[in-house]
């Protein structure tokens, strides 16, 4: 089976830390791939309200997921921390991706990567609505503040 080859961004603009709790661990003893979502949804949910949103309420309009990629670099295991950063890209007229790139944060060691689709709705007819204004320019504003 051939590998998902992903390349990460030089810099990324939004960072937060996240604990693995045991309920974050499979059967295996390490990080489940379902709960690994979850902490990249988590992390998600904090970048929107860094840039002063929610997700369900952005400028007006909602977001959905469209589609996630995720490749495993590493296995992370119960009480490691993980650093979780993110970064707008390859915009769209109805959306972008939110890269991200996730690390132990005692070892350093790069646990995954990848990027989750966003795309904007409108709330009340749920069909796909251009990016608002407000919340693009923010967004670019945090891809050109990006730091390593």
């Amino acid at each position: 089976m051939a590998r998902i080859v992903f390349d990460l961004p030089a810099q990324f603009g939004f960072a937060t830390e996240l604990q693995i709790y045991i309920s974050h661990v499979n059967q295996g003893g390490h990080l489940d791939n379902a709960q690994l979502l979850a902490l990249v949804s988590e992390a998600r949910l904090r970048f929107f309200h860094a840039l002063g949103y929610r997700e369900g309420h952005v400028d007006g309009a909602a977001i959905v997921v469209g589609d996630m990629l995720a490749q495993y670099k590493s296995e992370a295991f119960h009480g490691e921390t993980l650093r979780v950063q993110m970064q707008p890209a390859d915009f769209n007229r109805y959306g972008f991706d939110l890269v991200f790139r996730m690390t132990e944060v005692s070892q350093g060691r790069e646990v995954a990567r990848g990027k989750t689709g966003i795309v904007f709705i409108d709330p009340v007819s749920r069909r796909v609505t251009p990016i608002p204004a407000p919340i693009q320019g923010k967004l670019l504003a945090c891809a050109a503040a990006a730091t390593p």
